[in-house]
């Protein structure tokens, strides 16, 4: 992973063209880059996020902006307290029990 002005992008090598391949992944716009060398690939990754924030100005248009983490949700008191003897039986605090749930259910 890769980060750059709050952007985190996800790279992958393509062992054929010799090429590292990479994708920002927590906005809903695409924002893609590439290059030969780990300095080539960061250099483009800059690049791209500056072109798209300057691309979104000319435009007049909000740039979409990286997913916060925040995640609300709002239970029924009894599956609420459910959820917190679930956490403290394991002795984790909800928070990361909750990320940890969601976590294998994704990865499924």
């Amino acid at each position: 992973m890769m980060e750059y002005k709050g952007y985190v992008a996800h790279v992958k090598f393509d062992d054929e063209a010799r090429i590292f391949h990479g994708e920002v992944v927590n906005i809903r716009d695409v924002i893609t880059f590439q290059g030969q060398s780990v300095s080539e690939l960061y250099q483009a990754f800059q690049d791209s996020v500056n072109d798209y924030l300057d691309f979104c100005v000319e435009r007049h248009e909000e740039p979409d902006t990286p997913f916060s983490g925040r995640f609300l949700v709002q239970l029924p008191p009894e599956q609420y307290r459910k959820v917190i003897f679930a956490a403290e039986k394991v002795g984790m605090g909800v928070d990361s029990w909750i990320t940890d749930i969601i976590a294998q259910a994704v990865r499924a």
